[in-house]
């Protein structure tokens, strides 16, 4: 389907933000210690990871109950970590985007566009409850007994939930979204991917409001031993707060995070009849495929260059304009040196004079949750003209030369803002968003 030119299409606005992570559960604060460079890595608490070859991650602030933000509902009784995480993060956004006193919103016009991973079960009682189901001689025995047995056990965690799909359907519930939805689980790039594919609903007329991000956790016994098999975790035990090193000579694998980050977007004349508060503007989408292998990207980094060229051109606009880049850094040797020989390819000689930052190195790698959370930084960014730093970057390497604005933040003229997410399986996306217009 054709996008359109930018002067014949709807145009698209941020008005809500919020987001769950590492670093807290609420925008100005996390928003502040992004730029104070914390760090919300430490021990994995969820299990015990003692054993394994990774034993850190960045989990989600001890105190978050989802309860605060939406308040007590029967519906929402014995979700999962990604459904939890979303409401409280889409409860902040719809607040932020003044919704929660809007009485005028056709609910048929209000959609959903999430990326959302699987859902972490509690593995032990799930293993357990389906032994239960065998006997010796590994023979199916009393269907009954066995179901009794596995909603025993299910009763005993919160952790239920393993579709995809859940957090959409909790969302739609609790704010009465009768209109499209859709969920894209395409790894790393999932919720950039939503948001792009949301503003393209809004911008063909399909809906008003999208209430789109993503929401993730991989932080349990079979996503940490996923991913220690495939090398791609730092084993920094000795020292979590600094195993996360995007660009670094030292980098040694990326660390597990999880949350979300939730984003209210409209249409213009949509918000401008509400009266709503504006925080910026999405001009660009742009999606590519490596087509290369699984989990490898092609050297030559051909995939994040077409995304980001894709992008360009969608917002009518010269990689000139670009201010900053809130890249998707994860800290892997691979990636980092092929989005660096990306933004070099596309950039040209401006490349070296556009300050980018990886705030994965303050709260983790949130898998399909990543892209939203960094959308949001753009938009705080535009809004405040700071931008936070890549912490952890005492070493750089020679091969990734840029300006990756090194431990501290600092104060810089933000118009035009530019977010890279790349996933496993070779997907690439790439948003841009301007200041509210």
């Amino acid at each position: 389907m054709s996008r359109g030119t930018p002067t014949s299409r709807r145009r698209v606005v941020i008005t809500g933000i919020g987001w769950v992570t590492p670093l807290g559960h609420e925008i100005e604060a996390v928003w502040k210690g992004l730029l104070a460079g914390e760090s919300g890595v430490g021990p994995t608490r969820g299990f015990d990871a003692s054993t394994y070859p990774t034993s850190f991650s960045a989990q989600v602030k001890e105190d978050y109950d989802f309860r605060a933000f939406v308040g007590e509902a029967p519906v929402h009784d014995q979700v999962g970590s990604n459904t939890a995480f979303a409401l409280g993060a889409a409860a902040q956004a719809w607040r932020s985007a003044g919704l929660e006193d809007f009485d005028d919103l056709d609910r048929k016009r209000l959609g959903i566009y999430l990326g959302s991973g699987e859902g972490s079960l509690d593995f032990e009682n799930y293993v357990a409850s389906n032994l239960d189901g065998w006997d010796e001689q590994r023979h199916v025995v009393d269907g009954a007994r066995w179901a009794a047995a596995a909603l025993q056990r299910m009763d005993a965690t919160r952790e239920v939930e393993q579709e995809p799909n859940m957090p959409l359907t909790h969302l739609a519930m609790q704010f009465g979204a009768r209109g499209p939805a859709y969920n894209c689980l395409t790894a790393c790039a999932a919720s950039t991917q939503a948001i792009g594919e949301a503003t393209e609903i809004l911008r063909r007329g399909d809906a008003d409001v999208m209430i789109t991000g993503g929401a993730h956790t991989m932080i349990h016994p079979f996503g940490v031993t996923g991913f220690n098999r495939l090398t791609a975790l730092s084993t920094r035990n000795d020292e979590p707060q600094a195993a996360s090193r995007p660009f670094s000579a030292d980098r040694a694998g990326f660390v597990l995070g999880e949350g979300a980050g939730m984003l209210i977007i409209e249409t213009l004349d949509h918000a401008q009849r509400r009266g709503a508060p504006v925080l910026g503007e999405i001009v660009g989408y742009g999606s590519s495929a490596d087509a290369f292998r699984i989990t490898d990207m092609a050297p030559n980094g051909r995939g994040p260059i077409d995304a980001i060229r894709s992008a360009l051109t969608d917002a009518a606009c010269e990689p000139s304009v670009i201010d900053y880049i809130s890249a998707h850094g994860t800290g892997t040797h691979e990636n980092d040196s092929i989005e660096t020989k990306a933004i070099k390819e596309v950039f040209g000689e401006n490349a070296a004079t556009i300050p980018i930052s990886s705030i994965k190195s303050m709260m983790g790698h949130l898998i399909a949750a990543a892209g939203a959370v960094e959308a949001i930084v753009c938009v705080l960014a535009l809004r405040d003209q700071k931008v936070p730093p890549t912490i952890n970057l005492e070493n750089p390497d020679p091969a990734c030369d840029l300006d990756y604005i090194p431990n501290r933040s600092r104060e810089a003229k933000v118009d035009v803002a530019m977010s890279n997410s790349f996933g496993f399986g070779g997907q690439n996306d790439t948003l841009i968003i301007t200041k509210a217009p």
